[in-house]
């Protein structure tokens, strides 16, 4: 297969473009930075980003299928800009798809579209979607999945896939903020009764989204369906913090605080920032990651399992191991 991954050079990305490299199809990306290493391979790169209609069609032309992995992520920043990436992007992906004739589209979704203000516990797929979000990315990319998921049709088959808070060797948004917050002693968690939430090994989400673009096929189950992926080992959310930055060397204990305190901490922040006008940087804090902080978040597989053979075949405490080792390998080089 000839396959497009927009959002090549990004941590999951990455990881399916070499997983795709490795099982022998031919590859290209989309991406706003040049990616000389994967020029070496053979990969084909366009350097550009989703918002670009005309670079999207280009980069779609003579592809088989499309991963489409590219987003504006973040806890706060103007509304247009999320817009501009995650809702008009998708959907010039969804144009290109249909105008030359790909019938492939695999989009990388989010949980929280489906993540309101309470706790989250075992929900599935039938969940609906909040009426309201705490963020411009969570809102967004609900609108993206739901577009993705209307243009699936006899010719273009769609899946989304959701993903719970990826991690791993080569993370450059979960696991590095965690350190640098905890070494700067910023970093805190929520006091009271421990809430529950679960994660996904990169690994993992690399399976599950080449499983799904294997099984896109006229009357596969998973056509034009969602799905929440993750290790399906949900654990109170300290216990997960504390041993993934403890697998990278960064020990606690770390100080706890109300989740009242947290929420309003988060609200008062981005008041601050807004009269401020401040957009290009995030508030230490913000409702979207107070809430995330303060709340239950795990979801039921059991749609995943049955209908794209999904099994997180890397456990917690195996994705643990590799993280470590890893971390010890970069400090030797």
């Amino acid at each position: 297969m000839k396959v497009l991954v927009t959002g090549g050079g990004g941590f999951l990305g990455r990881a399916l473009v070499q997983r795709l490299l490795q099982r022998g199809d031919s590859v290209a990306v989309l991406g706003r930075r040049d990616q000389p290493a994967l020029r070496a391979h053979g990969v084909r790169v366009w350097q550009g980003d989703v918002a670009n209609f005309a670079m999207v069609h280009e980069a779609v032309a003579g592809c088989d299928g499309v991963i489409h992995t590219a987003a504006h992520v973040g806890s706060w920043g103007r509304a247009e800009d999320f817009d501009r990436i995650n809702v008009d992007g998708t959907k010039h992906v969804i144009s290109a798809c249909q105008h030359h004739g790909v019938s492939k589209l695999v989009y990388t979704s989010s949980p929280s579209v489906a993540h309101g203000d309470g706790d989250a516990e075992g929900i599935n797929e039938d969940h609906p979607y909040p009426t309201t979000f705490d963020a411009h990315y969570p809102r967004t990319k609900a609108l993206a999945e739901q577009a993705v998921l209307a243009a699936s049709n006899a010719t273009l088959y769609t899946v989304a896939l959701r993903p719970h808070l990826m991690w791993g060797p080569g993370d450059t948004q979960l696991v590095p903020r965690a350190v640098q917050l905890a070494r700067a002693g910023k970093l805190k968690l929520p006091g009271g009764a421990a809430k529950k939430v679960d994660c996904t090994y990169i690994d993992n989400a690399v399976d599950a989204h080449i499983l799904a673009l294997d099984r896109l096929a006229p009357g596969a189950a998973c056509v034009g369906r969602a799905y929440f992926i993750s290790q399906g080992e949900p654990m109170p959310q300290p216990e997960l913090i504390t041993r993934v930055l403890a697998a990278v060397g960064v020990s606690g204990p770390f100080p706890k605080v109300s989740p009242a305190a947290l929420l309003m901490a988060g609200a008062a922040a981005e008041a601050w920032y807004r009269w401020r006008g401040i957009w290009d940087h995030e508030p230490p804090i913000t409702r979207f990651v107070a809430r995330q902080l303060t709340t239950a978040h795990w979801f039921d597989i059991t749609a995943a399992r049955r209908d794209l053979g999904y099994v997180p075949r890397v456990s917690f405490a195996e994705g643990l191991r590799r993280l470590s080792a890893a971390t010890a390998e970069i400090a030797k080089s």
